[in-house]
């Protein structure tokens, strides 16, 4: 008698039992490490299409940015940059994705042990689009990892009723060219839209 189960060659009375078990441990185990992979680092992206504006707008939250070795690295008086890498693709099911435009934003911060304040940068595609002077870490924290409605790419070039998303990598570096982030290579989401007009 097979209780439900199908025996098969020579395998001993509840080998498939194990064997499915086994088989669902593992696929529990792999959904658990792409869930991880996803949200251990902290990035967020959230692109907002403006039709009337012919603009997608992309915010970047990096929740886990502003580590112990970043603001040792400010406070010593390096110049630190961040820079967030973005790519917008056609979703293409089936087939290779299309990479429709790529932009970069960078925000900077120089601190002066002299005046105790901070120089913050902002630029987007080399371009600075924003400057500003202040004392607060706090100010400093959230220029660096929480930029909100940047206009990187416009509308011109997608079509309607079409899914696109956007991928950004994040990267931390100070003005010497050596790496913060203990996760040398970086951190990088998507984030999927559909462009109606």
């Amino acid at each position: 008698m097979t209780h439900g189960f199908i025996q098969s060659g020579n395998r001993p009375p509840g080998a498939s039992r194990v064997l499915l078990a086994l088989c669902l441990l593992a696929l529990i185990g792999v959904a658990a490490g792409r869930v991880e992979a996803q949200t251990s680092e902290g990035l967020r992206v959230v692109p907002l299409v403006r039709a009337g504006d012919e603009q997608v707008l992309v915010s970047f939250t990096l929740n886990d940015g502003f580590t112990e070795e970043v603001r040792a690295a400010i406070q010593s008086g390096l110049k630190t940059t961040f820079t967030y890498a973005a790519e917008l693709r056609l979703d293409v099911p089936g087939w290779v994705d299309r990479t429709m435009a790529t932009a970069s934003a960078t925000t900077s911060v120089e601190f002066d042990n002299l005046t105790r304040r901070y120089t913050l940068s902002r630029s987007i595609d080399g371009k600075v689009v924003d400057t500003r002077i202040t004392e607060d870490e706090r100010v400093v924290r959230f220029w660096l990892t929480d930029l909100r409605h940047l206009p990187l790419f416009r509308t011109y070039m997608l079509e309607n009723n079409r899914e696109y998303y956007v991928s950004v990598r994040a990267t931390a570096r100070p003005s010497n060219g050596s790496i913060l982030w203990p996760f040398s290579s970086g951190t990088s989401a998507t984030a999927k839209f559909t462009f109606l007009k």
